[in-house]
């Protein structure tokens, strides 16, 4: 079966699936490179930011999951840039090159009472790497899979990056669930927390290899073959299509508040109300699971039904109705409850994410593509992704209400149905490409 893609070629389905398959490994394993760090957080506390109060070495725990965003919108520049001049494909392999190694790293890491104030800064200097390039990766394996997509199957190509991300979440669960069931505290704390980074380089050096092993997109080699790629993508892209990046913005806020409540969750729910790390993990799993489900089925209908309506303005406002009752439920103590809380918040993530990659290739062309969605997602990643574990756990200190999380949430939902609205509908339009 063949199909023509954004480039006008013809290209048969093995070819396709096989530039899919390619990236989506390379997503996974970034995704899970940049999310491990969440789920160990309680572990990797004491280890590298001992103190009195417990609260106040978690702060400092995810203070440093936050600064890796601070990267991200460097990597996004560095790499969207070189993305949009010279190709998809030789910038991803380094991007996951990079992440894999810092991954890594931080795996070999000696702790705070091992080595004193060396091991935090140690820490940042590998979760800033980390998160340099991770800055270059959803830009660059977005625009990959949906360029190769056929112009009526985008939004389903386009929606594995949110599966991937949502699997890539799930197995570092799995694995971060598996080493507290399998191992002594003693034995977690003093060596088992490094495997789930240390495995990160030999899994970096399989996304790599597939990477390698691919053409650059039809889309791409298009603008290549007319002489119309840009000498300054970037600043094209604020020229002319500034607006729509305020709305991935808007867009991106809710959604990312989301995902990274999935994250935290584990470590709220052990140490706000003392419901064991294990049936925390698990609680989470299923709702992650969730996210990969939905995330496939709203795809496959924007593909018919079209992005905007209503899926891009329903979104938000489910994010902003449902967090206070989440919250509810999530402190009621009953495991059932909880995980129907983070079922919940799962399938609001999955009616979003089914679209959003779709929608925000098609809203800009491919000579810029690579770096608008790169910025524009890292920044507001940046500014409301990597802070919410922080915000959370701030909000709760300050205001001793377990409650107080939510109404983060309901900002962030109406912030996203504002872009929403002014989002054009773009599904049945063809991929432009200057």
């Amino acid at each position: 079966m063949t199909a023509t893609t954004a480039g006008g070629e013809a290209y048969p389905g093995r070819v396709r699936k096989k530039a899919v398959v390619a990236a989506v490994i390379g997503n996974f394993v970034e995704w899970y490179d940049f999310t491990i760090y969440g789920y160990l957080a309680v572990v990797i506390a004491p280890l590298f930011f001992p103190a009195e109060n417990r609260l106040v070495s978690l702060m400092a725990t995810f203070a440093v999951f936050g600064v890796a965003f601070l990267m991200r919108p460097v990597g996004a520049l560095f790499f969207g840039n070189i993305g949009d001049k010279i190709g998809r494909r030789s910038t991803l392999s380094a991007v996951i090159l990079i992440a894999s190694g810092a991954t890594f790293l931080i795996g070999l890491l000696p702790s705070y009472e091992t080595i004193g104030i060396l091991a935090p800064l140690l820490l940042v200097l590998a979760r800033l790497v980390q998160g340099f390039a991770v800055g270059g990766e959803f830009g660059g394996a977005t625009a990959f899979m949906v360029e190769y997509a056929p112009d009526e199957r985008r939004g389903l190509y386009g929606s594995w990056q949110f599966f991937t991300q949502a699997t890539s979440l799930v197995a570092g669960l799995l694995i971060a669930a598996g080493l507290t069931a399998a191992v002594s505290e003693e034995a977690l704390y003093s060596w088992a927390w490094r495997v789930p980074f240390l495995i990160a380089l030999p899994l970096g050096l399989i996304g790599l290899y597939m990477r390698l092993r691919l053409e650059d997109t039809p889309a791409f080699r298009a603008v290549q073959e007319h002489h119309e790629i840009e000498r300054a993508p970037l600043l094209e892209s604020l020229r002319t299509h500034g607006k729509d990046l305020l709305k991935v913005v808007g867009l991106t806020w809710p959604l990312t508040g989301l995902v990274y409540l999935l994250i935290f969750a584990p470590t709220y729910l052990s140490e706000q109300l003392d419901v064991p790390l294990s049936l925390g993990y698990t609680a989470v799993i299923l709702g992650t699971s969730s996210w990969a489900v939905v995330v496939l089925l709203s795809a496959l209908l924007s593909d018919r039904l079209g992005r905007r309506k209503p899926f891009l303005l329903a979104s938000p406002v489910l994010a902003a109705v449902t967090a206070v009752p989440v919250f509810m439920m999530l402190q009621s103590g009953s495991f059932p409850v909880i995980t129907l809380a983070l079922v919940i918040v799962g399938s609001v993530v999955g009616i979003s994410s089914g679209v959003y990659a779709a929608a925000m290739c098609e809203v800009f062309p491919t000579n810029v593509r690579y770096s608008s969605l790169s910025l524009g997602y890292s920044v507001a990643v940046s500014i409301f992704g990597g802070t919410t574990p922080f915000i959370f756990t701030a909000l709760l200190a300050a205001t001793g209400n377990p409650l107080s999380p939510a109404f983060y949430l309901v900002v962030a939902g109406l912030a996203g149905l504002v872009a929403a609205l002014a989002f054009p509908e773009t599904a049945r339009e063809p991929l432009k490409e200057t």
